[in-house]
């Protein structure tokens, strides 16, 4: 149904999705979380990052239509990036960069459509909108509502939603725009528990339980990544895990959960890691 491309589960910060059977894919984009306990991204992570490149411009060439549900650097390419060339000929469907964006995505936004615009076949802004039978929900907000880092959009087709970073359906019209359309899989946004105490509170957190397992609830099937799992111990403080329903898109492609920027520390300590292969092993 779908072929998870690059995920924070991969050793990656990105959400890259593709559909094989709809030629579709979604937020061609990938990053490395630029600071963690006061260090850079050690040689293992670059390699992934190189590696994960790679692989989305791998299933780019088969793509029809791409999809960019928002404009941080994990979603999409950094500007002049040669991962542009995923848009090359295709329909994009992209956030709209002129409303219920903040100022950080407008400026990213345009840069997106001076770069897509010379490349793509036709540029959509999708947002609460069906296009090429694909469902785009309206803007909802990037966590909790008012979050300073904007709005994102979530993208359906048939009985597949990719939920983006609506960090654990925080927003109640995410939540209630899953809910509504009852997913076979969803892919979901986990909640940031490395920023508890600090720029999240546990107040959040517990609101954060609770609409995650609303949304399991309404789901057959989930994939949990992303912000959620920058923590080796993710699955002890995510409930969810506990009703069978849940995985990551590394366990839903039946492979190690492969953290990388949780284990950055080890890593610049000596800790040694396969990446080539683990990524290898993804090809098959």
């Amino acid at each position: 149904m779908i072929i998870p491309l690059a995920f924070d589960s991969f050793g990656v910060r990105s959400e890259a999705t593709f559909l094989p059977e709809e030629r579709i894919l979604i937020d061609p984009g990938v990053a490395l979380g630029p600071r963690r306990y006061g260090l850079p991204p050690s040689k293992p992570e670059l390699l992934a990052l190189k590696l994960a490149k790679e692989r989305i411009a791998e299933f780019g060439k088969k793509a029809k239509i791409v999809v960019v549900t928002h404009y941080h650097y994990d979603h999409h390419p950094y500007p002049n990036d040669e991962l542009y060339e995923v848009f090359r000929d295709k329909i994009v469907i992209a956030k709209d960069i002129h409303e219920n964006i903040n100022p950080s995505g407008k400026r990213r936004g345009k840069l997106f459509e001076e770069q897509v615009k010379e490349r793509c076949k036709e540029l959509i802004y999708g947002d609460g909108g069906e296009y090429y039978g694909i469902e785009i929900s309206p803007a909802v907000w990037h966590g909790p509502v008012g979050s300073k880092v904007g709005m994102v959009v979530m993208v359906r087709v048939g009985k597949f939603i990719h939920g983006s970073d609506a960090q654990a359906l925080l927003d109640p019209k995410a939540l209630e725009w899953v809910i509504e359309r009852k997913p076979e899989l969803l892919i979901m946004d986990g909640f940031p528990t490395l920023f508890l105490g600090w720029k999240m509170s546990s107040k959040l957190f517990e609101q954060a339980k609770e609409s995650m397992m609303k949304a399991v609830e309404n789901s057959k099937e989930v994939i949990f990544d992303h912000h959620g799992v920058r923590e080796e111990d993710f699955k002890e403080k995510n409930p969810i895990f506990k009703t069978g329903k849940v995985k990551t898109a590394a366990e839903f492609l039946g492979k190690e959960n492969l953290l990388l920027e949780a284990w950055r520390k080890k890593l610049h300590q000596g800790m040694k890691v396969d990446v080539k292969g683990y990524f290898a092993s993804l090809k098959r």
